[in-house]
């Protein structure tokens, strides 16, 4: 599917996927539900951190969640069971060579999969075969083009940036939010609406200053400090002060903003 995934499979990486699916379930999934006997493709579930809040929110509707990486699998099938699940199916899968018949789902739904391959529409063109006429397709992702806060911080813009380039390294695209819409398009969808879902951070909401700015964003860019260090991305003296900044917008007078994108498109 791609080169690596820039973020790792380590315990650290799980926990932080867990605070950022916590933290934006009302924003991110709100108005994402299936009907009853539906057959619902969850394309790269990862560790099942979107899972959860896909198969409560659709409680009568079959869903299948497939990843490429069976130590996350493994994690998403604990998290389903331990969350009591029962309409939930677990299957190491590529995206690119799905083991379904095609037009055999109802809906698919794509949550931070496109940012980490170097192929999205071709992506988008192979799910696009497992969908029925009619079907739709929902894909969510982030953009770090998106990011600002205060107080602002030339060092904290470069540590984000080092994760952008690392990515575009791996064959991926941190700020891909922004294109949902034409790669949806060019892959042939219809009726195809994105809407952008601004998370809006300062002291008065303590629970995404906590679960948002510091458990998910922060701790994101932190997990790449090594790796942005060593590929003589960003100096270390720099990515520290960044990161330190980061923490600084936490504090009672900073705000911290970042958006995502919801795209659904017919097809």
């Amino acid at each position: 599917m791609n080169k690596a995934y820039v973020h790792g499979y380590d315990h650290r990486e799980n926990i932080r996927l867990q605070d950022q699916a916590s933290t934006l379930v009302e924003l991110l999934h709100s108005d994402t539900k299936y009907p009853a006997g539906s057959r619902v493709l969850e394309a790269g579930c990862g560790v099942g951190a979107q899972t959860i809040t896909l198969a409560k929110n659709s409680p009568d509707a079959l869903i299948t969640s497939v990843d490429i990486s069976e130590t996350s699998l493994i994690e998403a099938r604990r998290k389903a069971a331990a969350a009591g699940l029962t309409n939930v199916y677990f299957e190491k899968a590529d995206i690119f060579k799905l083991p379904f018949v095609p037009e055999f789902f109802d809906h698919i739904f794509v949550c931070f999969v496109l940012e980490h391959l170097s192929r999205p529409v071709e992506a988008l063109n192979a799910l696009k075969d497992y969908l029925k006429e009619g079907g739709t397709i929902t894909v969510i992702e982030g953009d770090h083009g998106s990011v600002y806060f205060h107080p602002d911080s030339e060092a904290a813009h470069k540590a984000i940036l080092s994760q952008v380039e690392l990515q575009r390294r791996a064959g991926g695209n941190a700020m891909i939010g922004r294109e949902l819409y034409p790669l949806l398009c060019q892959a042939g969808f219809n009726s195809v609406r994105v809407s952008p879902r601004m998370v809006y951070v300062d002291s008065s909401k303590p629970e995404l200053v906590e679960g948002f700015t510091k458990k998910t964003f922060t701790a994101m860019t932190e997990g790449v400090r090594e790796a942005a260090i060593q590929a003589g991305i960003i100096e270390q003296h720099v990515f520290e002060q960044g990161i330190k900044d980061l923490y600084r917008t936490t504090e009672a007078d900073g705000v911290f903003c970042y958006t995502f994108f919801k795209a659904i498109g017919t097809k």
